[in-house]
């Protein structure tokens, strides 16, 4: 982002994760609160990058695995007459995910166990740096009045 920027910046999805990964902008008076608050968000972002490239780098490599085992099972190759990529039809491939689900559905819960938790944390702090940005919002508007 340009050095001009105030505002955190969004980039295109990783290739890995599918994730839009966030640059988050870094005010010049960022108080121990705020960075706590920008740091939680950054360990989240960064989390849920790891988790989502892991699991989309295992669900392709196990797609293509099962495909290949249902192509030769029925004495097919993985690409046709014409070259183009051989593929199965709806209701096996629903085999696959429902089997793949169901072998990852711990990894799952407890991703959103730890997805919950953070969230929780980083909502903690967003209202604590709203408060105290609102008292001190107070505080300059009363000192403004007497003035």
């Amino acid at each position: 982002p340009p050095a001009h920027s105030h505002s955190d910046w969004i980039g295109p999805p990783d290739k890995h994760s599918n994730l839009r990964p966030v640059i988050f902008y870094v005010p010049p008076e960022e108080s121990a609160l705020e960075r706590r608050l920008r740091e939680a968000r950054q360990e989240a972002q960064a989390s849920n990058q790891r988790f989502w490239a892991r699991h989309n780098r295992a669900f392709r490599q196990e797609k293509e695995e099962f495909i290949y085992s249902r192509l030769k099972a029925k004495g097919l190759e993985m690409r046709d007459e014409s070259g183009q990529k051989a593929t199965l039809n709806a209701e096996e491939m629903a085999d696959f995910y429902k089997e793949f689900l169901s072998k990852n559905l711990k990894k799952h819960l407890q991703y959103n166990r730890d997805w919950y938790k953070r969230n929780f944390r980083i909502t903690f702090l967003m209202g604590q740096v709203a408060l105290v940005r609102a008292l001190r919002w107070l505080r300059q508007r009363k000192k403004n009045v007497k003035h």
